[in-house]
């Protein structure tokens, strides 16, 4: 099958009202394009699910704080539309933010409705150094799920706190539609796949391995018996690299998102640590 490129918001509603002419249930993947084989895995688990599935490729300019890396963040539409060819997705959403957010904003809350997520579940991990990175994150999300009105949803369990934000907004705002969390996707070294990690040079990459190392540690010790968070974080502490730069390690409640003194099952582990000049984050739920 050829996968069809959108471009226009009246494009894609055009097609999905076809599709739904027909009966048939409507699958989103939603990413900044860059595609690699963790995008892959939530297309072919959207395949296994769905009738039609469409993938989104834009790089979102709200959730990018003003010494994010926007402006270099990869674009690669002509291999992204491959990928999905090869899988089979039937359409590829590649907007501009003027599609999207149309002339002469800001992008800013001052002057766009913006979704904002509740403010205990943004001001931790990955948002306490990110302000605002969650309500871009949302409002775009929301706003996708409009165009597209998918029966399904599908996102990597690697942005955990995402995930997280994403299922209380449907789950609040009361949308018609069912998140997919989809597993984590590893290199065979252990490295989480990111699109950011072709920034990293030879040397920050195998640094960057002793982030994995230092969650499977975590796990390894849990299995055993161990559960106190403190004596959890000084064994990861001890097994990153020396040239890692840790921003958190925490251990959160993957029901309630609370921080927890012992670990327990559905036991979200996250961490973001930066090699060289390059932000990675990982994690793993117990």
């Amino acid at each position: 099958m050829n996968t069809i490129l959108l471009n226009k918001i009246s494009d894609v509603r055009q097609n999905i009202i076809e599709w739904k002419r027909q009966g048939l249930t409507i699958g989103l993947v939603p990413t900044m394009g860059a595609l690699h084989k963790g995008h892959a895995s939530l297309i072919k688990k959207a395949k296994e699910t769905c009738d039609k599935v469409i993938v989104s490729v834009f790089v979102n300019p709200i959730q990018f704080g003003p010494n994010e890396d926007f402006d270099k963040y990869p674009r690669t539409i002509e291999s992204d539309m491959q990928l999905c060819n090869e899988i089979g997705a039937d359409a590829v959403f590649a907007p501009t933010p003027k599609e999207m957010y149309g002339d002469n904003i800001r992008l800013s809350n001052t002057d766009l409705t913006f979704v904002c997520p509740p403010y205990n579940l943004v001001d931790c991990l990955c948002g306490k150094a990110r302000p605002g990175h969650f309500d871009g994150v949302a409002t775009v999300v929301l706003k996708l799920f409009n165009i597209t009105t998918p029966d399904y949803a599908f996102f990597g369990l690697k942005d955990a706190q995402q995930l997280f934000i994403l299922k209380r907004m449907v789950k609040d705002l009361n949308l018609n539609l069912t998140i997919v969390p989809c597993p984590i996707v590893r290199e065979e070294d252990g490295l989480a796949l990111s699109s950011r990690n072709t920034y990293l040079s030879q040397e920050e990459r195998e640094n960057a391995l002793s982030i994995s190392k230092a969650l499977n540690q975590i796990k390894s010790l849990y299995e055993k018996g161990i559960t106190d968070v403190n004596v959890l974080f000084d064994t990861a502490i001890s097994i990153l690299n020396p040239n890692i730069e840790m921003e958190y390690l925490e251990f959160r409640d993957f029901d309630t998102f609370e921080k927890v003194d012992n670990i327990k099952q559905n036991t979200l582990i996250a961490i973001a640590a930066k090699s060289g000049k390059t932000r990675l984050i990982d994690n793993i739920i117990i």
